[in-house]
């Protein structure tokens, strides 16, 4: 049958045009396309092949303004440039896509500004939840959504005193973890590479558990050398650099991410330091790059896919009307041979 004689030429096919072509009802089709148990194998191959001769795809802008839900899921992180999202990402979508959701990502490039401004664009075009990297954010964000009743996740960040839900582990004991290790080495000139702290809380976190780790072992922690850069393998290998152009510099260099102590790793090959026996290096996040580096890094593991799959399944139910509570999830240290 051709197809022409029940679409006109530039228009978009429709529901009714799947049921002629393929001899049915338009309730037939219907069911085919939502409840496929429902009908035989044989009537389903007509309407599936009518279906892919006409081109046709289901209205879901119709479907959203009737059950007044898109079933689409925005997620905002900082950069899509290195892995440290990626894994939980994923589990993120998997877990969204088994309950028939999609997944709209944005990349907000660390700005504030660009955040919010995607936060109310992925609100226009309709998203049911969002899911957001840490809690920094102006009070008019969370105003702005609380207002609209978007439902609304922090991840990557787990705050025992922060009501608001949540699923991630806290920056701050973990890496005030590793502190410990490093402190109990008897490291007492500690340097800090880390991401900008006043906008990035999740950095700020992770550089205060350093310093409370060396308040614990009678440390000054104002005595900290800490450089504050963008997170990449270059500004890593700079504010390396930086740091050990100290007069005194420091016998370790704790990484606010595996993909700064990576940088820290290339500077120091290359000013001929060796590590860790004449500065040690440690990362956090524990992504690929971590085992596989020229000196494979002693990091803080975070699940990431754990907190994907969960961070998903949370906002689902706050979506079908439950209560989920927030999710601290732990993380660990992975000693290699950096530290």
């Amino acid at each position: 049958m051709d197809e022409t004689k029940n679409t006109p030429t530039g228009q978009v096919p429709t529901l009714a045009d799947v049921a002629r072509t393929a001899g049915v009802s338009t309730a037939t089709v219907s069911r085919c396309l939502n409840l496929p148990d429902q009908v035989t194998e044989k009537t389903m191959r007509r309407v599936m092949e009518a279906v892919d001769r006409l081109g046709y795809s289901p209205n879901y802008s119709a479907r959203a303004l009737a059950a007044n839900r898109t079933n689409t899921i925005g997620a905002i992180i900082p950069t899509m440039e290195n892995a440290i999202f990626a894994r939980g990402l994923q589990a993120f979508q998997e877990e969204l896509h088994q309950s028939g959701c999609t997944l709209l990502v944005a990349s907000s490039s660390y700005e504030e500004d660009l955040e919010e401004e995607q936060i109310k664009t992925l609100t226009a075009r309709g998203a049911d939840a969002l899911l957001l990297i840490g809690y920094h954010r102006k009070p008019r964000v969370y105003e702005f959504l609380e207002k609209r009743k978007i439902p609304t996740l922090v991840a990557w960040a787990f705050d025992p005193e922060v009501s608001r839900l949540a699923v991630g582990f806290n920056n701050r004991a973990a890496m005030h973890e590793l502190a410990d290790l490093v402190m109990g080495a008897g490291h007492k000139r500690i340097g800090c590479i880390s991401a900008d702290t006043v906008s990035n809380d999740r950095a700020r976190e992770r550089a205060q558990g350093i310093r409370d780790s060396m308040s614990a072992a009678g440390l000054d922690p104002n005595m900290l050398q800490m450089v504050e850069t963008a997170y990449s393998i270059e500004n890593g290998e700079m504010a390396f650099h930086e740091l050990m152009a100290h007069a005194e510099p420091p016998t370790v260099v704790m990484c606010g991410n595996d993909v700064l102590a990576v940088g820290a790793l290339r500077a120091a090959a290359a000013m001929n330091l060796r590590v860790p026996e004449d500065v040690a290096i440690t990362g956090f996040d524990d992504i690929e790059l971590a085992s596989v580096a020229p000196v494979p890094l002693t990091t803080v593991h975070v699940p990431h896919r754990r907190m994907g799959q969960f961070a998903a399944k949370a906002l689902l139910d706050e979506l079908n009307g439950k209560k989920p509570d927030s999710i601290e999830l732990p993380t660990a240290i992975y000693r290699r041979s950096s530290f």
